[in-house]
């Protein structure tokens, strides 16, 4: 990640993130409210310093079910306190005594019934509040970066959760593209990995020409909030209305079968990156992925940041479904944990 360019120049600060699970909150926006009834009952978590997939485990254990029986829509930082929801599912059966839940980092807030189990990427976003210590640098640029982000956005990288412990995710993704076995979990996540690898790559090049936010000859749009995209399109001036009020994003290349949709300037671009990772091309097309897009532009919503002494900073923002709060940061500060 420290390789990536930044839009907004060299980070004009340098922080420490995460001094605590506490600098690092993280609230689910799921959009939508439970049924009220049903075998599924939802439950409002907060966690801290705990994994998301161990506390699916042990709400299965306390429940007397099975690991499937559980669901979740996304998974969230470790080292944070995080609100979310996960469903249990208890057909014919009453609900549980949560407040005897064995666990001290997690605590059952509240419980609902509904009518579905809760699916991975079944959310809209997460609310973020995050606290920086020990800044030191130009207060009066900083301010500036942030109203620059506020107003354009910052390139919507995958953050390095999803490379793994040191970055290794895409090196392990090229062995088992080499013909070593993984197991099945392990390979989806190995998979998201080699595309997400592409992906920063074909961005890196448009922030380092300046074009990650406005399109090039050939762009195909993402539309906001949804995994659809459409285009290529000639550009005008509906484009560019729709573009200014961030209903529509430059998007980049989630790797798969076939060609990308791209053509002309933003086609060309995408293929020579993909010529210069042959390797993971050629594996994730063995694997049947399809060709997706992911936005180029990451807009943070109400976002809003208050120093709470001369060295101390909290911001606060949301984000869609599947951002990187790190990547809002990283174009404010060199951090470290």
């Amino acid at each position: 990640m420290s390789e990536l360019p930044c839009a907004c120049g060299e980070p004009p600060l340098t922080a420490r993130l995460r001094a605590s699970p506490e600098d690092f909150q993280v609230e689910e926006i799921l959009g939508y409210d439970p049924d009220g009834a049903g075998e599924h009952l939802l439950l409002w978590v907060e966690k801290r310093g705990a994994n998301t997939d161990w506390v699916a485990r042990e709400l299965a254990k306390f429940a007397s079910v099975p690991p499937v029986a559980v669901g979740y829509a996304g998974m969230k930082d470790r080292h944070a306190v995080t609100r979310q929801t996960f469903s249990v599912q208890l057909a014919g059966r009453p609900d549980p005594d949560w407040s005897h839940f064995p666990h001290a980092e997690v605590k059952v807030l509240a419980a609902t019934r509904h009518s579905r189990k809760l699916k991975r990427g079944a959310l809209r976003g997460n609310r973020f509040v995050l606290v920086l210590h020990k800044v030191r640098g130009d207060r009066a640029l900083a301010e500036r970066v942030l109203q620059q982000i506020a107003a354009r956005g910052v390139p919507n990288y995958y953050g390095e959760q999803r490379f793994g412990r040191e970055g290794g995710n895409v090196a392990q993704a090229r062995a088992m593209f080499g013909g070593r076995r993984v197991e099945r979990d392990k390979r989806s996540m190995l998979l998201s990995a080699a595309r997400s690898q592409i992906f920063n790559e074909v961005l890196a090049a448009r922030v380092e020409r300046g074009c990650w936010d406005t399109p090039l000859e050939g762009e195909v749009w993402c539309l906001a909030g949804s995994r659809s995209w459409f285009g290529p399109e000639p550009f005008n001036d509906a484009l560019a209305e729709r573009l200014a009020r961030g209903d529509i994003h430059p998007s980049g290349p989630l790797w798969g079968q076939g060609e990308p949709p791209t053509q002309a300037e933003a086609g060309m671009l995408e293929r020579e990156i993909g010529a210069a990772h042959d390797d993971l091309v050629v594996g994730l097309v063995a694997a049947r992925m399809d060709q997706e897009r992911r936005p180029l532009r990451l807009l943070p919503g109400n976002l809003r940041w208050h120093w709470l002494d001369d060295a101390t900073l909290e911001l606060s923002f949301e984000l869609p479904a599947g951002a990187y709060a790190t990547v809002v940061v990283r174009e404010l500060a060199l951090t470290a944990p």
